[in-house]
């Protein structure tokens, strides 16, 4: 079965998967009945029926294999219009446009598209796994209902299709978001002195946070850890003194920044009568001198032209969710999308990136070997 992964890309994109509230089977029923048609073993863990999770293997069951992952949900269209229709596939001047097409339909369909032609004529002993999901776009829902779901089989290695510009990529930040309770005292607006402001409270937190350096904690390749003060809530009315105020933060972290340590930290510095976490992803972070990640890069740069330099991404992916069934494997963040492009109006992905990237998978199903 040959299938063009740009057409399938347009395919894909003509359906209207916007989460919420989803909808993603439009595109992954039917590329389950692909797969299956082409040998693969497939399962559906599903959120709702409308909402699919696919698991799709090909080869060896007590083997370790190849993984690889995408999601087929989308986030809304803004309030921007757009130029083009969003659900059409329009293709012009070597770019294919619509909601979806860089973050990340396009990287789902040069996976699937790879898979099937490496089903035609698979390598032996090698193993290929498929995770496809739901439900990234609003906390990794998908892919945490597989990694909990012992479904996943063994895999030596990930590659998640989200948009690098076919850059490879080997790590991001964790995420935390925190919620930092202030207690007060209330009191009449007329004799705000008798009170006890929280809200104040909460923005002196909020500016000694803005200026916090996290104690000079650096990655060499990751970006340094970042805080930003993202909500605040407090007081009922104009005329009586917030006796409670909640300031809410989004942190993004390297890989040895424990959640609880940075939490205790963030109490101490702001004087937060509570911290509640309401919001966790954990960083991925893959040693660039793993053997596997070594032979990519020679393979990228001896067949793709790249210059085999590994780098990061600035945002988190289903990886964070999947490792949790996978166990601690080497991952690998590699797309046709152009991250700048993720969210955008008028959102496009360059054609020949969607088959390059196809090329790309295929090789690397081809050329696994897990150890």
């Amino acid at each position: 079965m040959t299938v063009d992964p740009v057409a399938l890309t347009a395919e894909l994109l003509r359906q209207d998967t916007v989460n919420p509230p989803g909808r993603e089977a439009r595109c992954l029923d039917p590329l389950a009945e692909r797969l299956a048609a082409a040998g693969f073993r497939v399962e559906n863990v599903a959120l709702t029926p409308e909402r699919p999770n696919l698991i799709a293997r090909i080869g060896p069951d007590d083997r370790p294999a190849l993984a690889f992952t995408g999601h087929v949900d989308v986030v809304p269209l803004g309030e921007a219009p757009w130029t083009v229709d969003p659900f059409a596939g329009v293709i012009r001047d070597g770019r294919i446009y619509g909601r979806g097409a860089s973050d990340m339909k396009s990287g789902v369909a040069a996976i699937v598209a790879a898979a099937l032609a490496f089903a035609r004529d698979p390598a032996p002993g090698v193993a290929v796994e498929l995770a496809l999901t739901s439900g990234e776009e609003v906390g990794l829902e998908g892919a945490k209902r597989l990694a909990q779901s012992g479904r996943l089989g063994p895999a030596g290695a990930l590659v998640v299709a989200e948009p690098t510009g076919l850059v490879p990529c080997i790590g991001y930040r964790s995420v935390l978001w925190l919620d930092l309770v202030f207690q007060g005292r209330t009191a009449h607006a007329s004799n705000p002195e008798v009170g006890d402001n929280a809200l104040l409270k909460a923005c002196r937190a909020a500016v000694a946070l803005s200026s916090w350096d996290f104690d000079g904690a650096r990655h060499p390749l990751l970006e340094p850890p970042s805080l930003n003060c993202a909500r605040l809530h407090s007081g009922l009315n104009y005329n009586s003194v917030p006796d409670r105020a909640v300031l809410g933060v989004d942190l993004r972290l390297l890989p040895d920044q424990a959640f609880a340590e940075v939490e205790a930290r963030v109490a101490e510095l702001t004087g937060a009568h509570e911290v509640i976490r309401r919001h966790e992803v954990r960083a991925v972070w893959t040693d660039p001198d793993h053997p596997w990640l070594k032979e990519v890069a020679r393979l990228l740069a001896e067949r793709f032209g790249q210059d085999g330099a590994l780098r990061t991404v600035p945002y988190c992916t289903d990886a964070s969710a999947l490792l949790d069934g996978y166990g601690d494997i080497p991952v690998l963040i590699l797309g046709p999308g152009e991250a700048a492009q993720a969210h955008r109006t008028d959102e496009w992905c360059l054609v020949d990136n969607i088959r390059t990237a196809s090329e790309i998978y295929l090789a690397l199903m081809r050329g696994w070997r897990a150890s």
